[in-house]
């Protein structure tokens, strides 16, 4: 089960089995700043108070460590792989580097690898990994790690990014179920420090680029352009979550562009 969505808002019927993408719809700033806020978990988005988010949010965490993963793992170190978890938090969006965290909690790489791959199990965090076919010179084994709840996300432009991750997963997984095709969500990294945040393929061939922003000021990424001719996807966003709603199809365009967060997003699942 994937948190609420920003699409879900704002559209009351079933998606549509022929196609992908759906109509633009709106929702209001308000909504978009309670889901930011509260996470997509139905029952602390729906209450939106910030008492109540605490309590569940303490209780969500006790549960993860203090009961799943005395019960399905032999992991005894419950405080450090919280430490872990909290790290993890505080770095969502940015390359997973594993010598790094093993000296943070003071454990083995292979530790953290086996830890992290746990969190993943009980849906505390997610990792994307590089794509690197006919991209020159890319990064091809650090992967970059999100949260399923990017309420814990305390920085602004992490946890923007990691909104737009969390949607862009729950898309491809919904699109492959449907019996669309093969989907998945990668990033895109070279040597040259030149990088794309996301990049969706459909049946093993790139489709569409994302890069996340949070103003609507900043100018669009040299990235976009460079990396859609490397891979050849059709089109390529730069996704603005400050941008106000346009109502206009963001698939029509092939060329990049700069599209408002909750028009791209309301196209999704």
């Amino acid at each position: 089960m994937h948190p609420l969505s920003l699409a879900e808002l704002c559209h009351t019927n079933m998606h549509s089995c022929e196609d992908e993408i759906r109509k633009p719809g709106k929702v209001t700033r308000n909504e978009l700043n309670q889901l930011l806020t509260f996470g997509g978990f139905p029952e602390p988005f729906l209450k939106s108070s910030m008492r109540f988010y605490n309590r569940w949010k303490n209780l969500r965490l006790e549960q993860l460590f203090h009961e799943e993963i005395r019960e399905l793992t032999a992991i005894q170190n419950i405080g450090q792989i919280q430490v872990l978890a909290e790290i993890l938090a505080n770095i969502s969006s940015q390359l997973t580097n594993y010598s790094t965290l093993a000296n943070r909690v003071n454990i083995s790489v292979d530790t953290v690898k086996r830890w992290i791959t746990t969190l993943e199990s009980i849906y505390y965090c997610f990792s994307i990994r590089p794509w690197f076919k006919n991209i020159n010179k890319s990064l091809k084994k650090q992967p970059k790690t999100y949260l399923w709840d990017w309420s814990l996300v305390k920085d602004t432009g992490a946890k923007t990014e990691n909104f737009i991750a969390s949607s862009l997963l729950k898309a491809v997984h919904f699109w492959t179920d449907l019996g669309l095709g093969t989907y998945d969500l990668f990033y895109l990294r070279d040597t040259s420090k030149r990088e794309v945040d996301f990049l969706v393929t459909k049946n093993n061939t790139p489709w569409f680029l994302v890069e996340a922003k949070t103003s609507h000021q900043a100018q669009l990424s040299s990235s976009l352009a460079y990396f859609q001719h490397q891979t050849g996807a059709k089109h390529a966003f730069q996704v603005d979550l400050n941008s106000p709603f346009v109502n206009q199809d963001c698939f029509a365009q092939t060329k990049p562009i700069k599209v408002p967060g909750t028009t791209f997003l309301s196209q999704l699942v």
